[in-house]
């Protein structure tokens, strides 16, 4: 069976073969619409373009850097998976940069990508310097994905509407009849925002919000668990600021002989991979980071064509996934 061809990918599409080359390339003005219909013929066909050639002929490396801030979450792994499919599908491949080590060693966050001489640029996770960012996007099309600091000019940014979504589990949580519901807290613009939103949620049902400081990570979760769960007036529930810090939730709240969800509900945030293991089953908060990681590849292809349009900001709205940890409190399920 011959392999299919650009003609194929057209005639699926529905497109003149110059129109396919166009989008394949993230050159000239095509309609979104056009755009997906032509990568979901390319994904139908498994249509396979020749990126070397084109390289030599376009001058183009046909590459995207992608600057990563924290290898560690597994919420970044399910992004970067969506971003790679759709760039892939373009004909376009990712080289990946650990941004929390290079700041470690005071590297420059971008300089290596620019020797290499990629196309774009798709920062994931917390913005390190807005005004670099700026900088860097007047030379080569920036989008920001998963992070919630203000954009700069010219870069757009893709993320979830965090303070919305800590609305929503924490609603949960008041709904099932939980007064005493505590939040362990993170840092930076999606921490703050979703702090907030817990906050106007506890606020406004007239309970009394108590937050935690947390860093986003399991041991974070775990330290901020034991110091919560000593007090006298322990908490009976908890929302915690992404699914790593409520894994490290459940492990305190085992070693202190509570049961989940009868002693102390839980609730996390990103709905990843771990969160949806049978023997954990934890209610989260969904922000759709593979969708999401295709919007920010849709976005680069945009800014391949408009280079110097505006930045633009693109918010995926939250779901509730409710699962086993979380329930009502014991009082209310014996009285």
């Amino acid at each position: 069976m011959r392999p299919p061809t650009i003609r194929d990918v057209a005639e699926r599409a529905g497109v003149s073969k110059s129109l396919v080359s166009l989008v394949l390339r993230g050159s000239g003005p095509v309609s979104a619409g056009r755009r997906d219909a032509v990568l979901r013929a390319v994904d139908e066909l498994g249509y396979r373009p020749n990126a070397a050639a084109r390289s030599l002929s376009e001058q183009r490396t046909r590459t995207v850097g992608v600057l990563l801030d924290d290898l560690r979450n597994p919420w970044f792994v399910e992004l970067l998976d969506g971003l790679n499919s759709l760039l892939h599908t373009a004909g376009l491949h990712m080289l990946l940069a650990d941004a929390r080590l290079n700041r470690r060693l005071g590297h420059d966050l971008a300089e290596p990508f620019l020797d290499l001489g990629v196309d774009g640029l798709v920062v994931v996770g917390t913005v390190p310097d807005a005004g670099a960012l700026g900088t860097l996007a007047r030379r080569l099309p920036v989008v920001v994905a998963g992070a919630r600091e203000h954009p700069a000019p010219g870069v757009d940014l893709v993320a979830g509407d965090d303070e919305r979504g800590a609305r929503l589990a924490t609603e949960h949580l008041l709904g099932l009849g939980h007064r005493r519901i505590a939040h362990l807290a993170g840092h930076g613009a999606v921490g703050a925002l979703r702090r907030r939103g817990f906050e106007a949620a506890m606020r406004a049902h007239g309970a009394e919000p108590l937050v935690e400081a947390g860093d986003l990570t399991e041991e974070g979760g775990y330290r901020g668990t034991v110091r919560l769960l000593g007090r006298a007036d322990r908490p009976t529930a908890l929302f915690c600021v992404n699914d790593m810090a409520a894994i490290g939730a459940l492990s305190a709240a085992a070693e202190l002989g509570l049961r989940v969800p009868r002693d102390l509900s839980v609730a996390g945030y990103d709905n990843t991979g771990i969160s949806r293991l049978r023997h954990l089953w934890l209610t989260t908060v969904d922000t759709a980071p593979h969708e999401m990681g295709r919007r920010a590849a849709r976005c680069l292809l945009d800014r391949f064509e408009r280079p110097d349009g505006e930045g633009r900001v693109h918010l995926a709205v939250p779901t509730l996934e409710v699962r086993g940890t979380t329930g009502e409190p014991a009082g209310r399920l014996t009285g």
